[in-house]
């Protein structure tokens, strides 16, 4: 791996911006090499659970 910053594309403006700024706390409790289901998946519980409270 690179020790440079990963960069993420704002689609929304164009903006790129490295990684490191970006805010990952809604993914911190995913587990490393998930896909895009789970991602989704454990995003939707969040949700949900955030809906009950």
């Amino acid at each position: 791996m690179s020790d440079e910053p990963a960069l993420v594309s704002d689609e929304r403006d164009g903006e790129t911006t490295e990684a490191d700024d970006v805010d990952t706390a809604h993914l911190d409790d995913v587990e490393p090499g998930a896909g895009c289901t789970e991602i989704w998946e454990h995003l939707s519980e969040r949700r949900e659970q955030a809906g009950s409270d």
